[in-house]
């Protein structure tokens, strides 16, 4: 990687600099959007004491439940539980801190933290233990509550297209948390299924400008479907 060129060509070099007790962003809702092969990396590191911030937490054995039954997050940010059985364990157990946040609050700390905004007032959650704790205000007759913006030491995301300038774009439902979370990270690191050249991308189909984001990889994605049987 050189200059405006982001594209590195092993996970070695996406992940370099990322070390225990670190603070990580990885887009995606439930299996929709997730960057399989970094957070397979993340795996194969063996870094501990991560603060991760997600919707979910994968299911088990697959996107970010792979790091859970290594343990190495210590601290899950996220929406939902979801189908995760070891999530749930862990989180009964007190064996890592989860921290259940609104889905769209989460999305907001996260867009938030990405646009230099160090706190912001919403009604989410105001009289529920999502609002223990927090500062509140009234507006115009209405209490709010203050949520505290996120940021992330990597921001590990998921994107269709790339060029070499890092300038990304999502497709369809993959955006997700993608975006946000691509603009609140210290290092950006996007797993693509394309690269092409600087130029190739029609400027009005960016979604992501190539100033958010570090490196980029292209991957392999299994695209594994999150589905539940509830009978024969």
């Amino acid at each position: 990687m050189s200059g405006f060129n982001k594209v590195v060509n092993d996970y070695n070099a996406a992940l370099a600099g990322l070390d225990n007790n670190m603070t990580l962003m990885v887009g995606g809702f439930g299996l929709c959007g997730i960057p399989e092969g970094l957070i397979q990396r993340v795996h194969d590191m063996g870094v501990t004491g991560l603060t991760c911030i997600s919707n979910n937490a994968g299911v088990d054995g697959f996107g970010l439940g792979i790091l859970l039954e290594k343990r190495q997050i210590s601290t899950m940010i996220a929406s939902y539980v979801g189908e995760n059985a070891l999530f749930e364990e862990l989180s009964i157990s007190g064996e890592m801190d989860v921290i259940l946040t609104p889905q769209g609050s989460l999305a907001e700390k996260i867009r938030a933290g990405g646009a230099g905004i160090p706190a912001f007032y919403t009604a989410t959650g105001y009289g529920t233990p999502v609002g223990d704790d927090k500062e509140v205000r009234e507006f115009d007759g209405r209490p709010y509550i203050m949520e505290t913006a996120l940021t992330a030491d990597f921001a590990l995301v998921k994107a269709w297209k790339a060029d070499t300038m890092g300038n990304l774009i999502y497709r369809k439902t993959t955006q997700n948390f993608n975006p946000m979370m691509a603009t609140a990270g210290k290092i950006t690191v996007a797993e693509v299924e394309e690269i092409v050249e600087a130029g190739e991308l029609d400027p009005d189909h960016i979604h992501t400008p190539g100033i958010y984001v570090q490196r980029v990889i292209q991957g392999n994605f299994e695209k594994r479907i999150e589905r539940r049987t509830v009978r024969s």
